[in-house]
């Protein structure tokens, strides 16, 4: 007598189960969103059944084994931002706006794994291959070790594996594979979530190289179940505002290496291109020495990176004045505003502030605060700040500049490239750079205000 079938039900918004129907989803909030899903005990769903028996390890087998060594890219930011290069059996997710160039670098990365000697698989579901194609003679790509499916069936996909062989594979994207097996269209959240186990599963037990692409959604989130980036090795985010040819990678996540490593990269028509100096991309486009700008080294992983901050403020002609930022959180510069209202005495209640960082780079660093608040300050009363001079620290309520991590590092930096006066805080400085004739040290808003302004 078979056993008798289970039904469960789940959110199609959110991946949520259930043993019953619910009008509500408890997790999401969202209406009607649950279906059911039978559960055969007979049949039950694993990922992959490779072997009929379980298998383990004690850490005397595993430092008997030749230590598997990484995959290098020949793309020094990559391998950087992956610890190293590339770990056989990792399952790596990249995430990334529509058309910002994850293809283009996944496809740069084959091209390496493939000088190497090795095989690779390319499997997309959003392009032919003949398509493809198109963009390896962009990217003079040109390898007989490249294999090219436009395959989206998972089971057919590890049919090819096997044929081939390969020591990385490429999922263009996560949205447009699918299980059998799994109720459900390509893209909705069982499917999603049921495939990425498949995937890890199988770049485990034949320690073959999977990256993930993953789309994301308005809110700059891989889309799909949050729990996806936990199961994951590593999760790179690549970034940058489609009207500059500026990239910017970052890792999330790395089972293998460090997670604040960065990578900088420019879009060409041969593909993306390192940037060894990006300091000098952000700050070579200053030509003029105006009100309300200043340089800011932001700490990008391990080095610091200058990144130049424009502000303008203007009279505003409309009942509530506008605030507009582009490279900060929106809430971060109403804070600063505040402080310079009512600590700085610098009136910006009825002026629209407008404030920007070039490159298209997105500052979380705090100790933006301080340069933030001096090139506003400098555009209300009209008035430039030094032309080399650089500025970081971060902004209490009470307008007090408190110290920040990596304070020598970023002063070297400065000093380095010949940028003085370096404004800091006060509390945070060493003795070596208390005297310094290039540093300043201010206690608050309002003295460095009154020392540069």
């Amino acid at each position: 007598m078979s056993p008798k079938k289970k039904e469960i039900f789940h959110c199609i918004s959110c991946g949520a189960t259930s043993p019953k129907t619910l009008g509500k989803c408890p997790e999401c909030g969202q209406w009607n969103t649950y279906v059911p899903i039978s559960q055969d005990p007979g049949d039950p769903r694993q990922p992959i059944s490779s072997t009929d028996t379980a298998t383990f390890f004690t850490l005397e087998n595993l430092q008997n084994h030749e230590k598997r060594q990484r995959i290098p890219t020949q793309i020094e930011a990559l391998d950087r931002v992956l610890g190293g290069g590339i770990v056989q059996g990792s399952v790596v997710l990249i995430g990334g706006e529509p058309g910002i160039g994850k293809s283009t670098l996944l496809l740069q990365v084959a091209h390496a794994v493939c000088q190497a000697g090795l095989k690779m698989l390319y499997a997309s579901g959003e392009e032919s291959p003949p398509q493809i194609g198109l963009r390896a003679e962009r990217l003079k790509v040109e390898t007989p070790l490249l294999f090219l499916s436009f395959e989206t069936e998972l089971e057919s996909l590890r049919q090819i594996m096997q044929q081939i062989e390969p020591s990385c594979m490429v999922i263009d994207s996560i949205q447009t594979v699918y299980r059998s097996e799994v109720p459900g269209s390509a893209g909705s959240i069982p499917q999603v979530r049921e495939s990425t186990n498949y995937l890890i599963q199988l770049a485990k037990r034949t320690h073959t190289t999977i990256f993930i692409v993953g789309h994301v959604t308005k809110e700059g989130q891989i889309a799909g179940p949050k729990f996806l980036e936990h199961l994951v090795d590593v999760v790179l985010y690549l970034e940058g505002d489609k009207n500059s040819s500026i990239r910017l990678l970052r890792s999330q996540k790395n089972r293998f290496g460090e997670t604040q490593e960065l990578g900088v990269f420019q879009m060409t028509f041969d593909g993306l291109r390192e940037i060894s100096d990006p300091s000098e991309i952000f700050i070579q486009e200053k030509t003029q020495h105006v009100p309300g700008t200043l340089i800011f080294p932001s700490m990008e992983g391990f080095r610091p990176l200058l990144l130049e901050i424009q502000a303008l403020a203007a009279p505003s002609f409309i009942p509530v004045p506008r605030r507009i930022a582009a490279g900060i959180d929106f809430n971060r510069l109403l804070m600063l505003l505040a402080i310079l209202e009512k600590r700085a005495q610098t009136p910006v209640a009825s002026m629209d502030i407008f404030l920007n960082v070039t490159g298209g780079v997105k500052i979380t660093d705090p100790a933006c605060d301080l340069p933030i608040a001096l090139a506003i300050a400098s555009s209300v009363r009209e008035k430039t700040l030094p032309e080399r001079g650089i500025a970081f620290g971060e902004l209490g309520l009470s307008g007090e500049v408190r110290p920040v991590a990596n304070t020598e590092r970023r002063i070297r930096e400065a000093l380095r490239r010949n940028f003085s006066p370096v404004i800091v805080s006060k509390i945070s400085l060493e003795k070596e750079w208390q005297n310094h004739e290039k540093v300043l040290a201010v206690e608050n808003l309002s003295e460095a205000l009154s020392v540069l302004l």
